[in-house]
C-alpha cells in the first residue's frame, strides 16, 4: 500500500494511534487537528485516502465530507464517537465511503481502509499504473513521473522497475531479475543488476525506493520513501 493519508482527529491521541497503524500499512500519514487544516493538507498533498473525525473544533466534519466529495474523488472513512444511525447515513450519503465508530480497532480501521482503496482504486493490471509514493509508472505507454515530471528511461530500466513495482514490498533475486528483464539466455551475470540499478537510483532521485537485500537481490519499498518524507 502506498501514498499519503490526511487524518484529520482533533484528538492528538487518538490521531497518533491512528497515524501509528497506518505507517505500518504502507502511508505516510499527516495528522491535522482542525477541519481547515485539514482541507489544506487535502488540496496540497492529493491523498489516497482521508480518514475524518465529525466532531471538529472549527467545521463540523459533515460539512467537510461534503466539501472533500464536491472537489475531489478521494476515499473518504469517517471515524467518530457518533453512533447514531442518522449521523452514519447522513455522511453516507455526503459522500463517506465508511465508517467507524470510536471507541476502535485500530486494526478494523486499517482493514476498512484497505477494503475502501480496493473499492474504489481499480487494479494495476487493468489501468496499466502502478505508483511507488510519488513514482507513477504508466505500463501501457512506458512512461515514467517522480512527483509528476517525467522521467526518461532507457528500456531495460523501466522493465527493470516495473518488475520490482510489481512485487512492492516482496525481495525479488538477481536471479529472477536477469529471467524476467533480460531473458533467460542472458549470460552477463547478476552484476548487470546491480549496475542497472544504480542507475534508476540516480535517476529517479529516489535513493532509498529500491532497498539492496544482501546477498539476495532486491526489493521496491511500497511507500516509494520519497526525498524528504
Amino acid at each position: 500500500m502506498t501514498g499519503v493519508a490526511v487524518v484529520i482527529e482533533d484528538d492528538e491521541v487518538i490521531g497518533a494511534l491512528v497515524a501509528a497503524y497506518l505507517e505500518r500499512a504502507g502511508f505516510r500519514v499527516v495528522c491535522e487537528q482542525t477541519g481547515e487544516r485539514g482541507l489544506d493538507a487535502v488540496e496540497r498533498l492529493d491523498p489516497r485516502v482521508v480518514v475524518l473525525d465529525l466532531a471538529l473544533p472549527d467545521l463540523d466534519g459533515l460539512e467537510i465530507c461534503r466539501q472533500l466529495r464536491a472537489s475531489r474523488p478521494v476515499p473518504i472513512l469517517i471515524l467518530t464517537a457518533r453512533d447514531e444511525e442518522v449521523d452514519r447515513i447522513i455522511g453516507l450519503e455526503l459522500g463517506a465511503d465508511d465508517y467507524v465508530t470510536k471507541p476502535f480497532s485500530p486494526r478494523e480501521l486499517v482493514a476498512r481502509v484497505r477494503a475502501v482503496l480496493r473499492r474504489a482504486e481499480p487494479a494495476a493490471e487493468e489501468t496499466g499504473m502502478i505508483e511507488l509514493g510519488d513514482v507513477r509508472l504508466d505500463r501501457r505507454r512506458r512512461r515514467v513521473a517522480v512527483a509528476g515530471s517525467p522521467v526518461a528511461l532507457r528500456m531495460l530500466e523501466f522493465e527493470l522497475l516495473a518488475e520490482l513495482a510489481e512485487n512492492a514490498g516482496q525481495v525479488v533475486s538477481r536471479d529472477r531479475l536477469l529471467e524476467r528483464v533480460w531473458g533467460l539466455s542472458f549470460a552477463g551475470g547478476t552484476r548487470t543488476v546491480d549496475v542497472h540499478v544504480a542507475q534508476l537510483r540516480k535517476k529517479l532521485d529516489r535513493p532509498d525506493l529500491i532497498e539492496t537485500v544482501r546477498g539476495v537481490g532486491y526489493r521496491a519499498r511500497e511507500d516509494g520513501a520519497p526525498s524528504g518524507a
